[in-house]
């Protein structure tokens, strides 16, 4: 059996921490280490000394890599801040150990989500004969192995894919984000973007709307953004001629967050205050309610899933693939909200793939370029089933054609 090392102690550190903990088989000793310590001892806390816990400045790969060495860890998972990619993929190839991630690099003074930086590691992993995944989140992650799903059991082409993310859990405060303010809220103001023959296609943010009913949720407002899985999907999907995503915000939400952006709350460039430089944002973020905090006010659902069109065997098809998620039921279970458990629990099985030797290779890979049907029953089997329901191929459902 495998050590496993988390790298971060907020809300989806929590749920991989339980769910590792649960996966007896797959993981001898689970460890989690953060810059704050004292996070990770309360998370161990929770788990009656399953956790063993360390403290580690994720910044620095020489550090990182010392810890990997002294515990004897086998995997990372890394479910600290995606500025920190580079320097613990750096950790892992100096280790020699496999790499996991839930979102892609972002450099802190540039507002981009792009795989290129991770993506030019490719070599160095091979040569190292280890693998580093991906976007093991939801979205990015689940969706992506919807995705790698369908390609392989229900189409010999798909062409169109329309990847749906709706939040409607209410956690009762006026405003706050469900996961790192700074990473949310630079994803919503940025331009929207989508893949269409062959190209991307810009559009100002928010500026599409649909309003989709959504199972076991209802009919939501849902806005069109750029987001990192789209970039890695249009490469590897066949007979693809266009690709989109849309998430869910409330009036109350958008009203709140374009306040912000008028007054210049939610700028990343730097200001001086009383001799002091701090990024807005970041500022915004140290006053905002912790996410972490979110999880015993909030109640609802969550439904995220992939609608997909295109041919098999000759004849058009359309399939809705998507988990509908309990934010009360994540909280009982492993005192997270349901967005940090869809992401977690796909984090902590993509570590189980590799544990058991079911996802094997060397280099740097994206969630759909491995298998999917492994990895999608470990996520139903650790609290994310997922539905397949077969479609109208001649309705749009709302959806912009």
């Amino acid at each position: 059996m495998k050590k496993v090392l988390i790298i971060g102690a907020g809300g989806v550190g929590r749920v991989v921490a339980h769910k590792c903990c649960q996966m007896a088989d797959a993981f001898g000793e689970v460890w989690m280490a953060s810059r704050t310590k004292s996070k990770c001892d309360a998370i161990a806390a929770e788990l009656g000394g399953k956790l063993k816990t360390e403290r580690v400045n994720a910044d620095n790969p020489a550090e990182t890599a010392g810890l990997i060495r002294r515990i004897g860890a086998d995997i990372l998972v890394n479910v600290a801040l995606p500025y920190q990619d580079l320097s613990l993929m750096d950790a892992c190839l100096e280790a020699g150990i496999p790499y996991i991630d839930t979102a892609n690099y972002e450099p802190p003074d540039v507002p981009k989500f792009e795989y290129k930086w991770q993506w030019a590691y490719q070599d160095r992993f091979k040569e190292a004969g280890i693998p580093a995944v991906l976007g093991s989140g939801f979205d990015p992650g689940v969706t992506n192995m919807y995705c790698a799903f369908a390609q392989k059991h229900l189409f010999d082409e798909i062409n169109y894919v329309d990847i749906l993310d709706c939040n409607a859990g209410d956690h009762g405060l006026p405003f706050a984000t469900n996961f790192n303010p700074e990473i949310n809220i630079r994803e919503i103001t940025a331009n929207g973007r989508y893949w269409e023959d062959g190209r991307w296609i810009s559009t100002k943010p928010l500026e599409m709307r649909t309003d989709f009913d959504y199972p076991e949720v209802g009919v939501r407002p849902s806005y069109l953004l750029y987001h990192e899985e789209l970039e890695s999907l249009s490469k590897n999907l066949r007979g693809l001629k266009r690709i989109r995503f849309w998430m869910t915000f409330s009036d109350k939400y958008i009203n709140h967050l374009t306040v912000l952006q008028n007054v210049g709350m939610t700028s990343i460039k730097p200001i001086k205050i009383k001799g002091v430089e701090i990024e807005p944002l970041e500022f915004l973020k140290a006053v905002l309610p912790d996410p972490a905090s979110l999880g015993p006010l909030t109640k609802g659902k969550t439904n995220i899933g992939c609608i997909f069109d295109g041919y098999k065997n000759g004849e058009r098809k359309k399939y809705y693939i998507y988990n509908v998620c309990v934010h009360e039921e994540c909280y009982a279970e492993t005192n997270s909200q349901a967005v940090s458990y869809t992401t977690g629990v796909p984090a902590a099985c993509a570590a189980r793939m590799l544990a058991l030797g079911l996802w094997k290779g060397a280099g740097v890979f994206n969630m759909e370029q491995l298998d999917p049907d492994p990895f999608l029953d470990a996520v139903s089997n650790f609290g994310l089933p997922y539905k397949v329901e077969e479609l109208d191929p001649n309705c749009n459902y709302n959806l912009p054609q």
